[in-house]
């Protein structure tokens, strides 16, 4: 019965494990397609910054166990960035996609619609 246990237990762990690993994940990725200015604007430190913090945070999440220290900061990093920065960062670029551009608008949308150059 105790080794059933145990084996649940590993199982939850290795779950979380890969949750946290995916968190940080994500994390880098969308920090690594965001414009340098865009952090600087937000005044969210720099992108390097949240390189760097992101990647050790996914470093961290994959080499060490769930149970410690360095995995519980990893995860608040992460956490930080997905709850407070990306938000930000999103509102600096104009509330569109990555690339700063809204959904279904073209290139010559204004702020009330369509520009037709003044005809």
């Amino acid at each position: 019965m105790d080794g059933m246990l145990m084996l649940g237990f590993a199982g939850f762990l290795g779950i979380i494990k890969i949750l946290l690993m995916a968190l940080a994940a994500f994390g880098l990725f969308d920090a690594a397609f965001r414009r340098e200015d865009a952090f600087r604007a937000a005044d969210k430190q720099n992108k390097v910054f949240w390189l760097i913090i992101l990647a050790l945070a996914l470093i961290v999440s994959y080499l060490f166990s769930i149970i410690g220290i360095l995995p519980a900061i990893g995860a608040v990093a992460s956490i930080v960035y997905i709850v407070d920065v990306r938000p930000a960062l999103k509102q600096v670029s104009g509330g569109g996609n990555r690339w700063g551009r809204r959904r279904g608008g073209s290139s010559s949308d204004g702020p009330y619609g369509p520009y037709n150059g003044g005809r």
